[in-house]
């Protein structure tokens, strides 16, 4: 091989090293590399050949090897200035008004139990001390009254109608 034909390729591999990897630096590393390997492999290419193109493919396999060699890009994480997701907060108001119009609906007694255990979050003993009725009937009021809260939160309006026996 004639060195005087492979730097007569140089130009050449320049300009295509550039184009394909679009930093200047890299770029004459990669036709550095491309010389290097063309200069020690020498006796692997045949006198008929044309070295133009036994010399871009040495640079294309040596790119290759580059870019398997290389980790994936990462993101870094900026703490200072990055938002956490957070949800969409526009239907609230809606939502807190049908619960106010449910707890409407549903009887005293329920509403009342339902009130003390999930707002004031007093235990079935201290709700049964303050409404004067056994801890039995606080918890069936309670799941009563919160089966029914669901039904008027998902839209069913039906009403199941229970008589009082004495």
């Amino acid at each position: 091989m004639d060195s005087h034909a492979l730097l007569a390729e140089l130009p050449r591999l320049r300009r295509y090293a550039r184009a394909l990897i679009g930093d200047r630096a890299a770029a004459d590393d990669l036709v550095q590399d491309t010389l290097e390997r063309a200069w020690s492999r020498s006796g692997q290419w045949r006198a008929g050949n044309e070295l133009r193109t036994w010399l871009f493919a040495i640079m294309h396999n040596l790119r290759i090897d580059q870019l398997r060699k290389q980790p994936p890009p990462l993101q870094p994480i900026d703490d200072e200035h990055g938002e956490l997701p957070t949800r969409a907060t526009q239907s609230d108001g809606i939502e807190l008004a049908d619960l106010a119009a449910a707890l409407g609906q549903l009887p005293e007694e329920q509403r009342a139990v339902l009130l003390l255990v999930g707002v004031e979050e007093m235990s079935y003993a201290e709700v049964a001390s303050s409404l004067g009725i056994p801890a039995g009937t606080v918890m069936s009021r309670l799941a009563r009254g919160r089966e029914r809260l669901r039904a008027l939160m998902n839209g069913v309006t039906s009403a199941k109608h229970l008589r009082v026996v004495r």
